[in-house]
């Protein structure tokens, strides 16, 4: 997906930005930039490709060249950035966390308009650059943003660098999150709350749909007040989140534990103990065994120092390598136990298959899986949830098409907990992977645990509700 994160400060900001952003690093996995802004060196980029090595290697040996009181950085899976632009509205560096649904048209209609793309590449427009163009449409700052809520089908939350500070955007939804920190002499914009305890910030303000601001070192100011409608990701919660963020004032390991807890107090299956399959999967299971009143042991442990997130990479043979490589079982947790384990979601069914194997080879007399959100029926057309190019790819559409001869078919039936579609596919899916019992999440439980509004929370890949 992605994550940002942008100070501007009295003093030097390198090291505040450095270590800032490289707390969002677990929202991507592709490229990472920085950019800074000073009055003697103007803005100074650098760009670097994360595939093969980590942020903090990459960005390390550069940080003594970046000048100034004020920059922007980020973690990304889709465009290289920050891109700088010169424009009547004058020079400005942008950073994005998107997804535009309707770019090719986008594309088309600027092209149409004597524009251009420079930063194209492997036969893609990038979108942070297409962003940008929609915004020199405007004739300030505050109006070419809203030009682009007004033209993007999908999300996009902002932040820029210019002379004067640096402007937040959240997305008109709310879609993805922006949180503003404060500490003495400093502001700071970022996705993940979890960037600022280390770096002194505290929580100043939790950015609402479409609000827009300016930091400067010394003051916020709102330049465009914050929609009544939100739609923001239930699965920020659920999987993206680190444990120590919060979102909408809502802490992420607090609403899994929640959610695992109200699980446990109603599952009837007798387990000898609960585990979390690391790292999202943890949280829930440590509420799951409170509310279930059965110990949590540390059956499975991941391996952290090399194994990426394996949702990330688009190749299935290597997606399949790193869920295999990046979980350890111990056996002498697991020979002869009832165990019950929690994770955050079932998508391909990649992980479950493998995970449940070895679970088995390792002695488990009985292995039984609570999921923390309700199936995923729907592809996510908001954010960069996947690198899914097809339904097809979710186990629950290949298991509508088997029993239905159509992916499409009865999708509501099969999105409604407890229906007859909704228990045979959950059936299937347990006896496919030869657990002894399959639970998943229900969205009220979720939205419950989450603590807001359902009208406020984005549940479109479960249920198919939408918000446009």
């Amino acid at each position: 997906m992605g994550g940002f994160f942008g100070t501007v400060s009295q003093v030097s900001c390198a090291t505040d930005l450095f270590y800032g952003t490289d707390y969002n690093s677990h929202l991507g996995t592709k490229r990472g930039g920085l950019a800074t802004y000073s009055e003697e060196h103007g803005f100074i980029r650098s760009i670097h490709n994360l595939e093969s090595s980590y942020f903090r290697t990459k960005f390390e040996a550069d940080l003594e060249k970046f000048e100034g009181n004020a920059g922007i950085g980020i973690i990304s899976d889709t465009d290289a950035q920050p891109i700088i632009i010169n424009s009547h509205l004058g020079r400005f560096a942008i950073v994005t966390v998107a997804k535009i649904a309707n770019i090719e048209e986008l594309e088309q209609q600027l092209l149409s308009q004597n524009m251009h793309f420079a930063e194209f590449s492997s036969s893609t427009t990038n979108q942070t650059e297409l962003i940008a163009l929609l915004i020199i449409q405007g004739k300030t700052f505050v109006d070419g943003i809203e030009n682009v809520y007004k033209h993007i089908k999908g999300s996009c939350s902002m932040l820029i660098l210019t002379d004067d500070g640096i402007i937040a955007a959240r997305d008109q939804w709310g879609r993805t999150p922006i949180v503003i920190g404060k500490k003495d002499g400093a502001y700071a914009a970022t996705s993940e709350s979890s960037s600022f305890p280390n770096l002194d910030y505290e929580i100043e303000k939790y950015l609402g749909p479409g609000e827009i601001i300016r930091l400067r070192a010394d003051s916020m100011e709102q330049l465009r007040k914050p929609n009544e409608g939100m739609q923001i990701c239930s699965f920020l919660w659920v999987y993206y989140g680190f444990p120590t963020s919060c979102y909408e004032g809502r802490n992420v390991e607090e609403v899994r534990f929640a959610s695992g807890m109200k699980m446990g107090q109603k599952d009837t299956s007798e387990v000898d103990c609960a585990c979390g399959i690391p790292d999202s999967g943890v949280g829930m299971a440590l509420g799951y065994a409170e509310g279930k009143g059965v110990p949590y042991h540390r059956a499975i442990a991941k391996y952290t120092p090399t194994w990426p997130r394996s949702f990330t990479p688009s190749n299935q043979e290597m997606r399949s390598l790193v869920a295999k490589m990046k979980l350890i079982p111990n056996r002498a947790m697991l020979a002869d136990k009832r165990i019950l384990f929690c994770d955050d979601s079932i998508v391909r069914g990649t992980q479950l298959r493998d995970n449940v194997k070895v679970l088995y080879d390792c002695g488990a007399k009985e292995v039984h899986m609570r999921i923390a959100c309700p199936p995923l029926i729907y592809s996510c057309p908001f954010i960069g949830f996947t690198s899914s190019k097809s339904t097809l790819e979710l186990i629950t559409r290949r298991i509508i098409q088997e029993l239905e001869g159509d992916e499409n078919a009865k999708l509501e039936q099969y999105a409604t907990a407890g229906t007859p579609e909704y228990e045979k596919m959950v059936g299937i899916i347990a006896e496919r992977f030869s657990l002894s019992s399959l639970q998943f999440n229900t969205i009220e439980t979720l939205v419950e645990a989450i603590g807001l509004p359902k009208c406020k929370v984005c549940t479109h890949c479960f249920d198919g509700s939408s918000h446009f």
